[in-house]
């Protein structure tokens, strides 16, 4: 019992370090092992990297401004964890919105596969016409 125990506080504090490395564009040191396979899905596109480096620099690239991260939902897997997310952020003189799921596999302790799924950014004219459009049931 001890080992699970471990275990899930061990994927607990990745699932949380992720989700300041959301937050900041910035990994903490070995959350992510080095040769880290990660593969990003978007509405018309799929990328892929075969290390923690260039999975950071296509976050970057992507989501060069930090903005807002809100956790919607974590789930601790017996591989790692499923975490959901909204983000907002403000670029090029607008206000920006998506949502992603991510489901990592963790081993020793660090991220060893990462898999994204995101809505793609919207800026404001799609979340206008988003709003006037579609009520949602829950926010």
């Amino acid at each position: 019992m001890t080992a699970a125990v471990e275990v899930s506080s061990a994927t607990e504090r990745c699932a949380a370090q992720f989700l300041d490395f959301l937050r900041t564009n910035t990994p903490p040191d070995g959350m992510f092992a080095p040769d880290m396979f990660s593969d990003l899905t978007f509405p018309c596109w799929r990328l892929q990297a075969s290390t923690a480096d260039e999975a950071v620099a296509i976050r970057r690239t992507g989501h060069p401004v930090v903005g807002d991260v809100r956790l919607e939902w974590l789930d601790i897997t017996g591989s790692g964890f499923i975490l959901q997310v909204e983000e907002r952020w403000t670029d090029v003189g607008q206000d920006w919105y998506c949502r992603e799921m991510f489901r990592a596999v963790i081993a020793d302790r660090n991220i060893v596969e990462l898999y994204l799924y995101c809505t793609g950014d919207w800026d404001e004219e799609t979340r206008r016409r988003h709003a006037q459009e579609v009520t949602l049931i829950r926010p």
